[in-house]
């Protein structure tokens, strides 16, 4: 893209350096000088920590061809354009933006945030689209996909996709011949601009809890950073049951007569409804009421609280003008979300294994007595605590939740590090042990631990493997190794059928 261009659209002011816009070229963009490649434009945004005008020298030399700043301090030079912005950080997202061809334009887009449920929502959305019959790319917290389906992980020196990312995954998806596409919106990333190029069709919102404190300080933030995206959007889908919040939300989202659906899993007056809900070992099933009809659907997940995400992920793809008999059967064949309560594949008379994230106290707390209230038999935990820097107080809580909560429970390794793994088993059988019940053993290797578990589980018992949920590696020592943890349960079944 001509950088004059790129000026004009950013409303951009030239500065007086050495060089004029006129004939330069602008291919990417960074705000990082170690990123940049021969072409980019650099944003030099001012941190708590660090001015990315002191790495303007490290930006040209590596290739950039223009600067884009707030103003250029005093005695520092630039050899290059630079152009003088009031929101840099802004005019990062709009700058990848307009280079990377505002690739959202081409897409249908479904934005998902809220506190709980966003990437279950998403990966909701996902399924159902794509099981309708769309070319559907994700973008969300476990990684993104092209429409090809293939999960795949940004950089690894991208720990969160900053706005140039984001952009350049849109643009991946669109070169691939996506039409759609889910884009799972943190609190983080509304704040700090990372999704503002984003146009999206329809938001998804699924609730606001206490959380995050730290980064926004206050909940009245913390609601008006997540808000951006019911502003933003042309269509929002808000959860009825979200009191006070739902409230405050319609007329935003209804603001210059743009439309609003309402969904409630609890039986509140809202335009999709679910009733009837039952529970059972193998998912849930409940009835969806709607303006146009309603329609009896199954839903193979655990947990009652999924039926909200369920309703949400329905009534936003019903939005882009998928029809209920549509998606009432595309909710049936959803393989779950990757290490999130996701269910393992099994034969008759074996036991179910769930593999679930929780790797805190209070998210097995919550796991456990999900999965307790489908489970005819004994409730099996197997778990760990990671070693190294992490906090090592809730190696214990962890130890003692587990052995109230579960009939049996194994404590093994997860990711211990540069920690002695005796230590860390110790200490959850030190909480453990306050319980005053002898139900846990201590297994180090997690596939033997694993296999043990699924090994001597009767056929009417759940295993829970908590903690590792769909992370690719384990860290041993100082080795990072590759791991699976649906292959092991998946090994620890077959083992299990051939008698081994």
């Amino acid at each position: 893209m001509n950088l004059a261009d790129l000026a004009q659209a950013l409303g951009a002011e030239l500065a007086d350096t050495a060089t004029h816009p006129s004939g330069v070229v602008v291919t990417g963009v960074s705000h990082q000088a170690a990123w940049i490649r021969p072409g980019d434009l650099f944003v030099a945004i001012r941190g708590a920590r660090f001015d990315g005008h002191g790495f303007i020298d490290e930006a040209i030399e590596r290739g950039a061809v223009a600067v884009v700043g707030e103003g250029l301090p005093p005695r520092v030079r630039c050899n290059v354009p630079y152009l003088t912005v009031g929101n840099a950080r802004a005019a990062l997202a709009d700058a990848a933006t307009e280079v990377l061809g505002r690739p959202s334009d081409r897409m249908t887009v479904l934005g998902v945030t809220g506190t709980d449920g966003k990437t279950t929502t998403s990966c909701l959305a996902l399924h159902l689209l794509r099981a309708t019959g769309h070319r559907t790319g994700l973008l969300s917290t476990i990684g993104y996909e092209l429409p090809d389906g293939e999960l795949r992980q940004p950089p690894s020196h991208f720990t969160t996709p900053e706005a140039p990312q984001v952009q350049q995954i849109l643009r991946d998806m669109v070169a691939h011949e996506a039409t759609h596409a889910v884009v799972e919106s943190s609190s983080h990333a509304l704040a700090m601009d990372r999704v503002r190029g984003v146009d999206y069709d329809v938001a998804l919102w699924t609730n606001l809890t206490g959380e995050h404190l730290d980064f926004h300080g206050t909940m009245e933030q913390y609601f008006a950073d997540k808000a951006k995206l019911v502003r933003r959007a042309r269509h929002s889908v808000l959860n009825a049951d979200d009191l006070p919040w739902f409230e405050r939300l319609v007329p935003l989202a209804t603001a210059d007569g743009r439309a609003c659906t309402s969904y409630s899993a609890e039986g509140a007056g809202a335009d999709w409804r679910a009733e009837g809900i039952e529970e059972g070992a193998d998912g849930l099933a409940f009835t969806v009421n709607t303006p146009t009809g309603q329609g009896r659907a199954h839903l193979p997940m655990v947990g009652r609280f999924n039926v909200a995400n369920a309703l949400a992920a329905m009534a936003g793809v019903a939005a882009t003008g998928v029809g209920l008999d549509e998606l009432v059967e595309g909710l049936a064949t959803f393989p779950g979300v990757p290490g999130r309560m996701e269910m393992v594949e099994r034969e008759p008379g074996e036991p179910r294994v769930i593999v679930d994230f929780a790797h805190t106290a209070p998210s097995l707390e919550k796991a456990l007595t999900t999965v307790r209230v489908t489970t005819d038999g004994a409730l099996w935990v197997v778990l760990g605590s990671a070693g190294g820097p992490r906090d090592p107080s809730k190696r214990a809580p962890l130890g003692e939740v587990a052995t109230r909560l579960a009939d049996h429970a194994v404590f093994t390794e997860e990711d211990h590090r540069t920690t002695p793994l005796q230590d860390i088993l110790e200490e959850m059988e030190r909480g453990a042990r306050e319980t005053g019940r002898d139900n846990f053993v201590s297994i180090g290797d997690r596939t033997d631990a694993i296999r043990y578990a699924v090994g001597a589980a009767g056929p009417q018992d759940t295993v829970v493997l908590a903690g590792k949920g769909p992370e690719e590696t384990m860290e041993r020592g100082t080795q990072l190794v590759p791991w699976a943890e649906i292959e092991v349960a998946r090994e620890a079944l077959r083992l299990r059928r051939e008698g081994a």
